[in-house]
């Protein structure tokens, strides 16, 4: 049990960790790009969606690692415990979509619920940066 906190506090520290430098280097780059402030907003759309899919791909190679690795459950359901499948689990646990299509037993369930507490505030997070974004936007226009 406390290699699987230890596990998921360490996952969940780099999700917020990569989320809060693409913001930081989104914030640095967007007002230079020698591009219309229209086309800055989609770069900063695009770039905050890279961040989602690195984090969301930091998860999926922590359920593999816990599965692999045994003794911190398991997922079943459609599952044939390859890599893809632990990243479409994760995607789905990240956006709190829930198809339930692949469920997660024993200690590995904590991840899942802490991977989507963490996608819900970082796609917050994400909402919030991007308007203020377009007030720039707007204020300029």
């Amino acid at each position: 049990m406390v290699s699987a906190y230890l596990l998921n506090s360490f996952l969940v520290a780099a999700a917020v960790l990569i989320h809060f430098e693409a913001l930081n280097l989104l914030t640095r780059l967007i007002p230079h790009l020698p591009i219309k402030q229209r086309l800055r907003i989609l770069f900063g759309v695009f770039g905050a969606l890279i961040a989602h899919v690195t984090e969301i791909w930091v998860f999926a190679f922590g359920y593999y690692f816990m599965i692999h690795q045994g003794g911190f459950g398991t997922l079943e359901g459609h599952f044939d415990q390859s890599l893809m499948d632990c990243s479409y689990f994760s995607f789905v646990s990240y956006t709190s979509l829930g198809f339930r299509d692949i469920v997660a037993k024993g200690d590995i369930r904590f991840l899942a619920g802490l991977e989507a507490l963490t996608g819900l505030v970082l796609i917050t997070w994400t909402a919030s940066f991007m308007f203020i974004e377009m007030q720039k936007f707007w204020k300029d226009h």
